[in-house]
């Protein structure tokens, strides 16, 4: 069997019950070194064999899954965050059901739960953002023409960008070319959760000032959006004249 885990977003202790017992129970675990917190792999037996995938490609992460299951030993790949986003999941997955090597996935807490969290913020907020769009700057790893920033930022909508913190005097040119106001909220949030995590506010148009005084190259999410801002409008689940299944109008 092998179990894709998520690791979280870096605290250790932001790993789900299952993540963790999985982890204690691994015959090897196979891991993102460039992201997932080593910390976690304090929770792995002594005798477990660990990997660090930074330095493997996918038919030498395959091979290790292989023999593994070959030599009935459980597996776990961890993930940083919620594997279901930018994971890169799909194509081991393909791989493993060629092979037909059984596996799970179990979730974890993703870097832009984290981020909210740093943040103090709520992405959905009445009247502002009922949307929240998680996406990337195109790079080295294209995006869809379609889902260039620019075009999705022409939905107002609170957006959290992934992998781009390398890229932010673009990423301000295209959200302001999309739409947003250049004054739009926006902050940086460099490693939510971990020990040296740093919460940085600032505007679509001084993102790359901001992530320059705060030097600031990568692992950070980009978060835009007035959500950030102090104007909203109150939840009608708990206004007083609003009636749910649960909860009467007192006449």
């Amino acid at each position: 069997m092998v179990n894709f885990v998520g690791a979280g977003c870096g605290s250790p202790d932001l790993i789900t019950l299952r993540g963790h017992r999985l982890i204690s129970e691994a015959d090897v675990i196979i891991y993102a070194g460039s992201l997932v917190n080593p910390e976690l792999l304090d929770f792995a037996r002594k005798d477990c064999e660990i990997y660090n995938s930074a330095y493997m490609n996918l038919d030498e992460v395959i091979e290790v899954m292989k023999n593994a299951e070959r030599d009935g030993k459980m597996t776990v790949r961890l993930h940083t965050g919620d594997p279901s986003v930018y994971g890169a999941i799909r194509e081991q997955m393909d791989r493993l059901k060629v092979l037909e090597i059984p596996y799970e996935i179990c979730p974890g807490v993703s870097s832009f739960c984290g981020a909210a969290a740093a943040l103090k913020a709520e992405y959905t907020l009445p009247d502002v953002s009922q949307t929240v769009i998680i996406t990337r700057m195109a790079g080295r790893t294209p995006v869809p023409p379609k889902e260039d920033i620019s075009e999705l930022a022409k939905h107002g909508a609170t957006m959290v960008v992934f992998l781009s913190t390398g890229m932010l005097a673009e990423l301000s040119q295209k959200l302001i070319v999309g739409g947003y106001s250049p004054e739009t909220s926006a902050a940086i949030v460099y490693k939510a959760s971990w020990e040296d995590e740093k919460v940085c506010r600032c505007t679509v148009k001084t993102l790359a000032e901001t992530a320059e005084n705060n030097n600031i190259k990568k692992t950070a999410l980009i978060t835009v959006g007035e959500f950030l801002g102090d104007d909203y409008s109150l939840s009608k689940l708990y206004d007083l004249e609003f009636e749910t299944e649960f909860r009467k109008v007192k006449k």
